[in-house]
């Protein structure tokens, strides 16, 4: 049987027809299309890919800003406890044992809309996101019998020019923690003010710091038959400059060492009992914080009320002392400082730019890792929530 063609115009749709059914068509799909888009960017919004403070991506930010943190408030305890030296106020030191950061994200979205067969349409979108950080900090106060003796015992003579052949200048090393070489004294502090140096003192300390600066100085360890460690200091005589050789024959007769000999024993004594050593007293970190307390300017009225031991004032230095740090106060918060505290309502700080009393201060924040205090056991930790 053969098939049928129809060919009658009248049966086939009109252009009305036709246009109507594409406008129902695309009515239909268009609010689908547009549902998707808005469920897409919904998720997007409310997952990790729009937030870099959460996930690998907050490592560096989180590091960095703990960092400073920590550096911050590190430099500003060690400032506090100096000034509460010098009004006789015993100081607290204060660890940060550890730092947990955890977030939590909180997420959702919802998506809907009406498809009238009508025409027309609409769509919503809703979502919801919540994000939240809650770090633990637990703090250790530093104490014990170990760690007290620790900062009362002197540092190692070793330490000390193992500094200096580090790099670290001569003359503020032997400025701040040395109490005597050879018999020459240092500056000193008690509670009736400040001690001037032997004048002999200063001098050496120009001294090394001259060889320290042409190379020719240095720090040996000798082994003895018996064993034991031997610090030497030794001075080089070949291959420098005249200068520096007369540096190294004055140094050796403010010393009264053998001016014939290279290599000097050093000893932790007050006095040689040769003149082929070098006998140092060094000082305690307590001492360290003593004397730097003793440099701090204090208002005029606390000393003369007796709040504060004597030493430097505001605007005054002390005659004779050559000073290692420079502490100034206020009773204004400072603009530029490098680092400020406010104690007894008095702002005290050290200027961001005094390069020196910076140096100083760095070291002395250094010399607490020296402190020996062995295991921090039976100490008791605060930790506290940093909501």
């Amino acid at each position: 049987m053969s098939p049928i063609t129809v060919c009658d115009d009248r049966i086939a749709p009109s252009a009305s027809i036709r246009n109507r059914a594409a406008r129902i068509f695309h009515a239909l799909t268009r609010p689908v299309a547009l549902l998707k888009s808005c469920a897409a960017l919904a998720m997007c919004s409310t997952t990790g890919c729009l937030h870099p403070k959460i996930g690998p991506q907050s490592l560096p930010i989180d590091r960095a800003a703990y960092s400073a943190s920590l550096s911050d408030s590190w430099k500003e305890q060690a400032l506090l406890n100096i000034v509460k030296i010098r009004y006789v106020d015993p100081p607290v030191f204060v660890d940060v044992g550890s730092i947990v950061a955890s977030y939590t994200l909180t997420q959702n979205a919802t998506a809907g809309g009406t498809i009238p067969t009508s025409g027309g349409g609409s769509a919503n979108v809703a979502g919801s996101l919540g994000l939240s950080n809650s770090p633990t900090i637990a703090y250790a106060p530093l104490t014990g019998n170990d760690y007290i003796k620790a900062l009362r015992a002197p540092l190692p003579v070793s330490v000390v020019f193992a500094a200096i052949q580090n790099g670290i200048p001569a003359d503020s090393i032997l400025l701040s923690l040395i109490m005597s070489i050879n018999g020459l004294r240092n500056q000193r502090v008690s509670l009736q003010g400040i001690t001037p140096a032997d004048l002999e003192f200063h001098r050496v300390r120009e001294l090394m710091q001259e060889i320290q600066a042409s190379g020719a100085l240095r720090l040996a360890v000798n082994v003895n038959p018996d064993k034991q460690e031997a610090n030497l200091l030794t001075l080089r005589t070949r291959d420098i400059s005249p200068e520096v050789l007369a540096a190294i024959r004055e140094l050796r007769g403010l010393l009264h060492v053998n001016p014939e000999a290279t290599e000097l024993r050093l000893v932790s004594a007050p006095f040689a009992s040769s003149d082929t050593e070098v006998a140092v007293q060094t000082r305690s970190i307590v001492e360290l914080l003593q004397n730097a307390a003793a440099q701090v300017e204090v208002p005029s009225e606390d000393i003369a009320r007796h709040r504060a031991v004597p030493g430097f004032e505001t605007g005054h230095d002390f005659p004779g002392v050559v000073p290692m740090i420079r502490v100034h106060s206020a009773k204004t918060k400072p603009g530029d400082a490098f680092v400020a505290v406010n104690y007894r309502h008095t702002w005290f700080f050290i200027n961001d730019d005094d390069f020196f009393s910076k140096r100083a201060f760095a070291q002395l924040m250094e010399l607490f890792t020296m402190a020996e205090s062995g295991p921090k056991a039976n100490q008791p930790v605060v930790t506290i929530p940093a909501r």
